[in-house]
């Protein structure tokens, strides 16, 4: 690292388990642990900005009580760890284009403080999407270069490819956020000075990159990039700054705490958690966290981390709820290592979602009726409704339904309605048949910890997340 810096030792234990949530009590309810310690106002040395991708307030309650029946409990008692945070808020998603909004649109308001166009990261609403030229004279700074200028350490982490979206707002500016690669950009706009989103990253002085989406950073030989059959990112990079190009979780973990790290663990986005092998050498969400937190903590003058658990998204627009909920169960693993490892009086933790997505609980289930199966009422249940005795509620056609569905998306049934599948590789259940399940437009929460999160309360815009870390940071 460029930067000077002093060590600081942190404990890297990974394998907390998620019961430490909650406790049990008598009558086999669950107590909610003491929240954490919240700082009084003041300034932050460093903030973090968890980002679960698509995590609605209904993603939120699902994973809950999903993460509490993990641990045997009836799940809907149990507290995720950031549900502790004093600090609440609702945030409204839309982009300056469109009611409900995309990652690009939403991730760029949280990292520059002004709302855009759909599809468009670090660039001013002036600028029509996919234009080049007009793009680059409506750059909008983000907060990672600005914490670059200030001489703080910059980390960015997810489970997506590095180059999407929202891991993409930290440090890039593109006219649209397919431009991953160089051979993503339109014809007519190459030569015009846009650069694509992986080559704006090797550009940028990160302290951690890690993620996904080793694709777009190698040729047509290797990767993503065609415009350069022999085209290799990261080595210029590493020629660069000294830094360690890493491919495994094994070599992130001997990898140098003096230089800084770039990590791309896969050629696309990583691995769901529920089709994760005990064999993998991929890092999860909480072991890249944990690796992050340990290198950013070395810089004196404090971090700005932004860690997104973006497979939560993916599984919900393929309709498998299951999925997303062990995603989201994943994700506040991370935030529960981040809250262990680091001073609430001198970091800022923000959790929020960049927006929801059209999925719901629906029927009347009975207390404790498992999240991912059939809907089966209280007691003896509604006789118009109900099965067999003690057996699942049932639709006007005769069969059963689950909690879980969605308002649109590939489980859209055409003609007579099969028994709906159950358990955690289920599809869902949609009423809407689209190739993809589509975001929501509701407000999604925003929690906040440590120095500054006193300013997260109300209903507010996504934008003014940037000015509550800006505040923080005392800037």
């Amino acid at each position: 690292m460029a930067r000077a810096r002093t060590a600081i030792m942190l404990a890297a234990c990974l394998a907390f388990p998620l019961a430490s949530c909650s406790s049990a009590g008598s009558g086999g309810e669950v107590a909610s642990a003491p929240p954490p310690p919240v700082a009084a106002p003041g300034k932050a040395r460093n903030v973090i900005l968890f980002i679960g991708d698509g995590m609605g307030i209904s993603t939120i309650t699902a994973a809950r009580i999903y993460a509490g029946q993990k641990l045997g409990q009836t799940g809907e008692e149990y507290v995720l760890p950031f549900e502790r945070f004093e600090n609440v808020a609702l945030v409204k998603t839309y982009n300056t284009d469109a009611q409900v909004p995309d990652s690009a649109g939403t991730a760029s308001a949280m990292n520059t403080g002004l709302k855009t166009r759909i599809g468009m990261l670090g660039v001013g609403p002036e600028a029509p999407r996919d234009d080049c030229a007009a793009s680059l004279e409506h750059h909008l700074p983000t907060l990672g270069e600005q914490a670059l200028q200030h001489g703080l350490a910059l980390g960015v982490v997810s489970t997506a490819r590095i180059t999407h979206a929202t891991p993409a707002a930290v440090y890039a500016h593109v006219p649209d956020r397919d431009w991953e690669a160089d051979a993503a950009i339109p014809a007519e706009q190459r030569g015009k000075g846009c650069k694509d989103i992986a080559a704006q990253l090797v550009e940028t002085d990160f302290d951690v990159a890690l993620g996904g989406g080793r694709g777009a950073f190698f040729g047509a030989e290797k990767g993503g990039r065609r415009l350069a059959a022999d085209a290799d990112l990261p080595g210029a990079w590493s020629a660069r700054t000294g830094g360690a190009f890493v491919e495994s979780q094994t070599e992130l973990a001997a990898a140098p705490l003096d230089k800084p790290v770039l990590g791309l663990f896969t050629p696309s986005h990583l691995s769901y958690m529920a089709d994760r092998k005990a064999t993998s050498s991929e890092p999860t969400l909480t072991e890249m966290t944990a690796e992050a937190i340990k290198r950013l903590s070395r810089d004196p003058d404090g971090y700005y981390l932004m860690v997104e658990g973006g497979r939560i998204d993916h599984a919900h627009h393929a309709g498998q709820a299951g999925y997303a909920l062990e995603e989201t169960v994943e994700f506040a693993r991370a935030i529960q290592y981040a809250l262990d490892h680091t001073d609430p009086a001198d970091t800022m933790i923000l959790v929020t979602a960049d927006h929801s997505h059209v999925f719901t609980m629906a029927g009347y289930p009975k207390r404790g009726n498992p999240i991912l199966g059939l809907v089966v009422p209280p007691g003896e249940g509604d006789d118009e409704h109900a099965g067999s005795s003690g057996g699942p509620t049932l639709a006007k056609d005769g069969k059963p339904y689950t909690t879980l569905g969605y308002m649109n998306g590939p489980g859209a049934i055409a003609g007579e309605r099969p028994d709906p599948e159950t358990g955690i590789h289920a599809h869902q259940q949609a009423l809407v048949p689209t190739g993809s399940e589509t975001h929501g437009g509701e407000d999604v929460a925003l929690y906040g910890n440590g120095p500054g999160a006193e300013r997260v309360r109300g209903v507010i815009e996504q934008n003014l997340i940037y000015d509550i870390m800006r505040k923080a940071f005392g800037w």
